[in-house]
């Protein structure tokens, strides 16, 4: 399995993503996939990448068989498609409710199986919680080797987060006193409120995608 460093997840996950949300504007351009990259909504951690750095990342991919380069001879624009997953050219073969999980924690990292399900929106409904630990369990019992592991429940919350491997595997007891170390003092706002607060402003910011879609604007601007 590829090790993937954070630039290489951002753009693999982008590329999944906009090809299943917005399939018509798919493959991407570097301006489409530098804006997809640098999303303020549904991305933790928010980045600012320079279309150079977004370049480099390709380029970096490429190396590795996980993105492909088109060229549109008409506009002479360089258009990318991922070769990551679910293509001919890949031995990684998900599901859709398995690639909604992997795309999404490559946006948005460490997720708990509630916060998984209302973050799928467009990428694939799921029915209810039980169906989203289906698909993790799915990943993490691969024949071929775990792809996403369970991490100790952070103390305040009620289900334990669920993290990718593509960057390595986590070593669970540093994890943990990571954690407990950062504990946040009872008088400070709980997670669950945080978390419930990001997840309306997702959906306001989704709405007003699509809103622009309808009205011929680049939901990416």
């Amino acid at each position: 399995m590829e090790i993937l460093d954070e630039k290489q997840l951002r753009v693999i996950g982008c590329l999944i993503e906009k090809s299943i949300v917005t399939s018509d504007q798919y493959p991407l351009t570097l301006n489409a996939l530098t804006n997809a990259c640098n999303q303020k909504s549904s991305r933790d951690p928010v980045m600012s990448l320079s279309q150079g750095e977004v370049q480099h990342t390709i380029r970096e991919l490429e190396g590795k068989h996980l993105v492909r380069t088109e060229e549109n001879f008409k506009s002479r624009a360089e258009k990318y498609v991922q070769r990551f997953c679910n293509t001919r050219y890949s031995e990684l073969q998900f599901s859709p409710a398995e690639l909604a999980v992997v795309c999404l924690l490559f946006l948005r990292g460490a997720q708990t199986p509630g916060e998984l399900k209302s973050r799928s929106g467009r990428l694939h409904t799921f029915a209810d919680n039980a169906e989203v630990v289906e698909a993790l369990n799915a990943l993490k019992n691969r024949e071929t080797g775990a792809l996403v592991v369970k991490l100790p429940r952070t103390p305040g919350r009620k289900d334990s987060e669920y993290m990718h491997l593509f960057s390595g595997p986590i070593d669970i007891d540093a994890y943990a006193a990571d954690v407990q170390a950062r504990a946040p003092a009872s008088s400070s706002p709980r997670r669950s409120d945080i978390a419930a607060l990001t997840e309306r402003v997702d959906r306001l910011e989704d709405e007003l995608a699509e809103l622009k879609k309808r009205l011929g604007e680049d939901p990416a601007a």
